[in-house]
Order: structure tokens, then sequence, then C-alpha cells
């Protein structure tokens, strides 16, 4: 019998948001069916990217290789992000699936540009000034399908403008399942995260966001009814990481720039640097140069401290690498920051050390420690072989993707994770 496993992440969308959602036409329907948790803990840093290649790898991001969101480069004013499976360390669900002969399919799902998937539009942007959106997709997925696609429903899109963005994923998913009927599909949906990050987390238009995710997640169930292939099809929906709401934004690499640390050219840019911040938002890599200079190792320390207590103790906690790995960060950086709640870091040598977001900033945030009270994120598997209204109190995202593989039947082999055994019939 043909089988299909169904993948929405809803990115951002966390445990509150849960207490909104389970009351929901659609989502009730889900989680009266299948089994749930409101208390997800999701990976260091709790970043998207790190965050989804857990989801299909079970591993943390140390192991899995993708540690940021963005790449370390310096003297980019726009750095690259971590957009190709060729960054990702050992094997992920859709290869193990593809290798397996299930027929793949994956829309906007991170770390998936020039993947081995049969349907692949993946979430890459244009970074260069000679690069656009569309060539920049074409070259980094499935051409055809994506043609196909762009002019089928290309007309719901106004750029990266959410909802339109994920009108268009939706629309796309649809055509997928009633047309090609891929037998692991990743689908990935940004409204929530869009909508937190500018107006905050407890904006009325997250509440519309989510409320529209109620609706797509109803046109997928109603299309599987009308298919005939909703008893065949296991769905789940999952979110990634939590979101903060914040007021101040801290500039650490402006004052590794008035330690001397860091030198500019005569565009402002960076030149040479000897320290550098690289953000994860909610928390930052610290990364030396020179690895083996210890005087400067304690010169930084000893100025990241004295910062911190002179502006309200925003940096919450300074750990080491050893520490960083212990919670499956990069075990390559110097340290690593956690920024107080209300604060969050980014790259920038410009204007003042710590900044009000009342601006140009964000709203919320992510990449805090997803030890954090409150910060929990979801997951709600619904499907042939799972316990109806069944809760679990407390897992992992790194138990996802063992879950899923023994969903689909298939071994993903040692990781950090575990497959939650208790769901199962």
């Amino acid at each position: 019998m043909e089988k299909y496993t169904i993948i929405i992440s809803l990115d951002a969308v966390d445990e509150k948001d849960f207490q909104i959602l389970k009351d929901m036409p659609n989502f009730k329907y889900l989680i009266q069916n299948g089994s749930y948790s409101s208390n997800v803990e999701s990976v260091y840093p709790s970043l998207t990217y790190p965050a989804h290649t857990t989801i299909v790898t079970g591993n943390y991001p140390k192991n899995h290789g993708i540690i940021n969101n963005t790449l370390l480069q310096p003297k980019r004013k726009s750095p690259d992000w971590y957009w190709y499976r060729k960054d990702i360390k050992g094997i992920t669900l859709y290869d193990l699936a593809k290798k397996n002969g299930l027929k793949t399919a994956s829309l906007l799902w991170p770390v998936t540009a020039k993947a081995n998937i049969d349907y692949n539009m993946p979430e890459i942007f244009p970074n260069r000034l000679w690069q656009n959106q569309i060539f920049t997709s074409l070259c980094s997925g499935s051409k055809l399908f994506q043609l196909l696609v762009n002019k089928k429903f290309g007309n719901l899109r106004k750029g990266l403008a959410q909802p339109f963005l994920d009108n268009f994923v939706m629309a796309s998913a649809l055509y997928l399942i009633e047309k090609k009927r891929p037998n692991l599909f990743l689908i990935h949906l940004t409204d929530v995260d869009h909508f937190k990050h500018n107006y905050g987390c407890n904006s009325n238009k997250v509440l519309d966001a989510l409320k529209r995710h109620d609706l797509r997640l109803g046109k997928i169930i109603n299309l599987l009814k009308k298919i005939n292939i909703l008893h065949k099809t296991t769905l789940i929906a999952l979110g990634d990481h939590g979101h903060l709401n914040t007021q101040y934004v801290i500039k650490l690499n402006k004052l590794f720039l008035e330690k001397g640390f860091i030198s500019l050219n005569n565009n402002g840019e960076i030149k040479d640097w000897d320290v550098f911040l690289n953000s994860c938002d909610g928390s930052a890599y610290i990364y030396l140069k020179n690895d083996n200079d210890n005087a400067l190792k304690e010169k930084v320390i000893e100025d990241l401290k004295i910062f911190s207590k002179e502006n309200n103790n925003c940096i919450n906690r300074i750990l080491s690498a050893e520490e960083a790995s212990s919670f499956g960060a990069d075990e390559k950086c110097f340290l690593m920051l956690e920024a107080k709640k209300g604060y969050y870091f980014i790259n920038s040598t410009k204007g003042n050390l710590v900044e009000k977001t009342d601006k140009d900033f964000y709203k919320a945030n992510h990449g805090y420690c997803p030890k954090i009270k409150g910060y929990k994120t979801i997951f709600i598997v619904s499907g042939p072989k799972t316990k109806k209204n069944y809760e679990l109190k407390e897992m992992r995202l790194i138990d996802e993707a063992p879950t899923i593989a023994k969903i689909l039947e298939l071994n993903l082999g040692q990781v950090d994770g575990l497959p939650l055994n208790e769901i199962f019939i």
C-alpha cells in the first residue's frame, strides 16, 4: 500500500501559540486524531536553519554542521546563509527516503539547495548584486517543477512578503499532493515568524497568521479526503523554536572596533579582525582569528564582563567552547553568549553599542537557550500508526527525525535523538 508523510513546519509557532491553535477547528481535528506535545525543547542556537536540519537528521547542530543561520563571513555586509545540502554532515530523512525508492518533495525547507529531492523549491535568496531570485532558485532546485508552479501560482507572491509567500507555497503544496503524491513532503511556512519579528509575539497580526495556518491545514486535510488518501497519510505539524519579545539590540562588534580588535576600510566595511561576534540573535558566537592568543582571550572576557555590567547586565551568560558544545552548539567558537531577556545581538559595527528596538529592529526574536521556561515549541503527528488524542508531556527536537524515520520504516542509524515509541499503536 502506498503511504504518505507530510511535514508542515510552522516557523516560530511555540507553546503559547498552541493554546490558541488547539481550539481552532483543523488543529483541533489533528490533535484529537493524533499524538502531540506543546513542550518540545529546540536546539542551541534555537534558529531556523540549525533547527530544521535537526528535524531531518536527529542530530544536534555541532554534529550535523549547521551551527547558525549564517556563515562566518566577517568581511561581508550580508553574509551567506547555510543554504546548501552539501553543508549538512551525515544523512537526512529525504536522502534516506530517496535511496529507498520513495518520491520526495520540499517547499522552502531550509538547507536543501541542490539536494537530491524529486520536487525541490529550496529556501535561498540572491546575495550578490548580479543575482536575482528566480535564477538563484532555479539553479538550486528542480527547474521544471519551479517554472511550472511559478507560472501557475506566481501571481500569489509579492516577493518574500507575508502572507503572500505562504499562500504561494500552499497552492504549490496542494498541487503537488494532488498531482504528484510524494511519499515524503517537507513544507516550510514562515507567516508567524515574520509577524512576530516585526510586531512582537502578542500582536493581533500574529493571531491572524495562526488563523491562516489553521485554514492552510484544513485545505490539506480536505484535499487528502477528496483524493482518498487521508487514511494512508501521516500528517505532522511542528514548530522549530520559540520567540521572545525584545526591547534592545546589542552590537558587540562595535565594542571590538573601539577596542582595536576590528579595523574598517574607507567604506566602513570590515577590513581585518582579531575578534568577531557572529550573531545567533538571542545568543552569539565569539570567534578569534588566532586561537592561541591567551592574552587576547583574557582581555576579551574581561571587556565583555565590564560591558555587560555597565549595560544593565545585558549578557546573561558567557559560555566557554566546551559549555557551548555541551548544549550542542559550535565547539569551534571561542565563546558563546546568551543575551538577557529583552535583548538580542546583531553583527553591526555602526551606531550605539546598545539601541532600542522601537525603530528599525525586530520586536521579537529567537536564538535563545532552548531550556528557557515558556520557550518550547510544538509537535503534532496524526497517522495510521499513531495513538489518538495522546499527549507527550515533554520531548526534544532531536527525537523528531528518528520518530519520522520509524513512520517511514527507514533506519537513520545512530543519531542524537530517540524515536518516540510511546506514540505508536
